[in-house]
């Protein structure tokens, strides 16, 4: 399941990125705007800045801004960043790898199998979509 961490996100970058101005957008406007905790939203814009995804200013008209084009922003990266790997387990993640402790044999074992496939799915959809694509849904 998506966290509220990830779904919060999502909708913050959304809220930024609809905007059609220039300067910095102020967390309490998101906020508020999209019905999420104050805190909880300062510590997910956090996450977001320190991995390149948005930039802020500090001070008299400071808040935060994309560092790149929505188009340019792969969902992949955002899922990524806010939710940890994609693979729903270890030892089929393609980024955070790790052998399962209880599957002697990855090649043999029926739930690797499956998780390949799922994860490769989910993969293409992210992928698939940027946060231009995520602006343009319609309410």
């Amino acid at each position: 399941m998506l966290s509220k961490k990830t779904k919060y996100g999502i909708k913050a970058l959304v809220y930024i990125a609809k905007r059609e101005r220039e300067d910095p957008i102020q967390t309490s406007e998101i906020a508020k705007n999209e019905n999420i905790s104050l805190k909880f939203l300062e510590s997910i814009l956090l996450s977001l800045r320190k991995s390149g995804i948005l930039a802020s200013k500090k001070g008299k008209g400071g808040g935060y801004y994309l560092l790149k084009e929505p188009q340019e922003i792969k969902m992949t990266s955002v899922i990524r960043v806010l939710e940890g790997p994609i693979a729903m387990v270890p030892c089929v993640s393609l980024n955070y790898y790790e052998k399962c402790e209880d599957c002697p044999y990855e090649s043999t074992c029926p739930v690797h199998a499956l998780m390949i496939q799922v994860r490769d799915s989910t993969l293409k959809v992210f992928s698939e979509n940027t946060l231009a694509d995520m602006v343009s849904v319609k309410k």
